[in-house]
């Protein structure tokens, strides 16, 4: 894994042997089938890979087809490592897909990626359910 900023946008980055792993613990093929998560940007979105090699990026909440958008990652790529964002994700207690305030303050939280793959995949579950009714 690899990790920092680049630009305005801070990436989390997987390498190979990663990717599987995490694709099943995110439930990735469940949620948008034939990708594979490569990584996360700016903690909100994923950075996911189709087939044929290329990248998207697609919010975390809800992980649906219809949002998935374009994304290239940049050929020389030198992240700048923050020591006080490494190893944490930022998350919304309240998904701003459900209404969750965007500002720092009591909805916002630092979590493990453990953390992030449960509550990513219990939140797309809801979201599911609701889009059913």
């Amino acid at each position: 894994m690899q990790e920092g900023w680049h630009g305005d946008d801070y990436l989390i980055l997987f390498n190979e042997p990663e990717i599987a792993q995490l694709s099943g613990r995110y439930g990735i093929a469940e949620f948008l089938p034939g990708h594979v998560i490569v990584g996360l940007r700016g903690w909100d979105d994923f950075i996911v890979r189709d087939e044929r090699g290329d990248t998207f990026s697609v919010p975390t909440v809800p992980l649906d087809a219809r949002h998935v958008s374009p994304f290239s990652l940049p050929k020389e790529l030198q992240l700048k490592v923050d020591p006080r964002l490494s190893g944490k994700i930022k998350w919304y207690v309240k998904p701003l897909a459900f209404g969750g305030d965007p500002h720092p303050g009591e909805n916002v939280i630092w979590i493990s990626q453990d953390q992030h793959a449960q509550l990513v995949r219990w939140w797309n579950a809801q979201y599911r359910s609701i889009k059913k009714r």
